[in-house]
């Protein structure tokens, strides 16, 4: 079998930990697999990164930040293959240029384009454990771009895809996918297997187990996928296309507390202004999630979304830069918001769901101000000071449906 294990930041934060994941692979490699290895930045190396960055500019060069950001897996995936030589096993460390990992030129949000596979093979091939830096690649211009919040998932999922591999491992400091953060609802408990679509929305909606994009890529291309703890050998979640569990209401309780709420207000009331704001976010590359339109007393609309905080301040920037385009209006912003999310396939064909979810955060005196919903999620955005009591009211209110 060819097996592709990533490692999140917190299993290779020091040395000893470094160790811990080296006997993990090489467990895997002497079981008769071959095995490539895609690592974070160890422990809070890229948050260091960025805190030199801030000190300098508020908002410093995207390309000079890949740059600065990408050295961090560098390190991690240098001191692997140091620690399994020393431990008697023959293993290498490739960055992105030397895989190549083919890339947009979208600095510090760039998606994978194509991955050139000849050189992990050959390197398999000849009985090495191959470790790779996850969260980075090269553009047409072979700058290094990096690839976004949860950047080594999508790596270790693109390669265990271009690889054909059998499995894709993502082991991180959990052991599975819960019902809640763990770390916030002690009660939550964990999903032997969640579908692909599920999943998504979890990741989407602020769960930190996995990002996104990497579960787009293993939906597209049916990649095996399995979530576990790099502290235990206890079984995982598997992520798959259908699961063989009788659907409950919901599967889950999500929480994002990484977003910013901007408003826009004074604009035309007509169908060009809204387009033009949406299209100047799209070209630049800025994802809006919830979004509520309101016609105001003077015959002027507001237009109210969520955007990641990150992306808080370009968007303001580009609204200042091209106020044209959304005819001179007004813009607004706030920062203390979260959202509280209910996904579940039951939420479509049951509308018991929404009442409940409400009156949980009715009960624990939780306002929303703004609901979005599809056919597998409910969304409301609270404050950010009551999102874990939200978040536990909300569990609480579901529990029933887990035992």
């Amino acid at each position: 079998m060819l097996v592709v294990m990533k490692f999140g930041g917190s299993s290779v934060a020091d040395l000893e930990k470094i160790r811990n994941v080296a006997e993990r692979c090489i467990k895997k490699r002497k079981e008769g697999n071959q095995v490539v290895v895609v690592l974070s930045a160890m422990g809070k190396t890229t948050d260091g990164l960025l805190a030199q960055a801030g000190e300098i500019s508020k908002m410093p060069s995207r390309r000079e930040m890949d740059m600065l950001l990408a050295t961090g897996e560098q390190v991690s995936v240098s001191l692997m293959a140091m620690t399994m030589i020393q431990m008697g096993v023959t293993a290498i460390s490739l960055n992105a240029w030397q895989v190549p990992m083919h890339t947009t030129s979208v600095y510090q949000n760039a998606k994978l384009k194509r991955i050139d596979t000849e050189r992990i093979t050959k390197e398999l091939d000849s009985n090495k454990i191959v470790v790779v830096t996850g969260f980075q690649g090269i553009n047409k211009y072979d700058d290094v771009t990096t690839l976004g919040r949860g950047g080594s998932d999508t790596t270790a999922v693109a390669l265990a895809a271009a690889l054909n591999a059998d499995l894709c491992e993502i082991y991180t400091d959990v052991d599975g996918v819960y019902t809640a953060d763990p770390r916030i609802v002690p009660d939550a408990r964990k999903m032997p297997e969640v579908t692909y679509e599920e999943m998504l929305e979890f990741a989407s909606l602020g769960a930190k187990v996995l990002h996104s994009r990497c579960v787009e890529m293993a939906r597209r291309y049916n990649v095996n996928l399995v979530v576990k703890s790099s502290m235990s050998e206890e079984e995982g979640t598997i992520v798959k296309e259908t699961t063989k569990m009788e659907k409950m209401l919901i599967s889950g309780v999500a929480v994002d507390k990484n977003i910013a709420k901007i408003a826009v207000s004074g604009m035309k009331d007509n169908p060009e202004s809204t387009f033009r704001l949406l299209n100047l976010m799209a070209k630049n590359g800025v994802n809006i999630d919830v979004m509520i339109q309101s016609l105001e007393k003077d015959g002027t609309k507001t237009l109210t979304f969520t955007v990641a905080r990150p992306d808080m301040m370009m968007t303001l920037d580009l609204l200042k830069k091209y106020s044209d385009v959304i005819g001179n209006a007004n813009v607004g912003c706030e920062e203390d918001v979260a959202k509280v999310s209910v996904v579940g396939a039951g939420v479509s064909s049951n509308p018991g769901v929404a009442a409940k979810m409400f009156e949980a955060l009715s009960n624990a005196g939780i306002n929303t101000d703004m609901v979005t919903t599809s056919e597998i999620r409910i969304t409301a955005v609270i404050k950010e000071s009551e999102a874990e009591m939200a978040m536990r009211a909300v569990h609480d209110r579901f529990a029933s449906e887990w035992e």
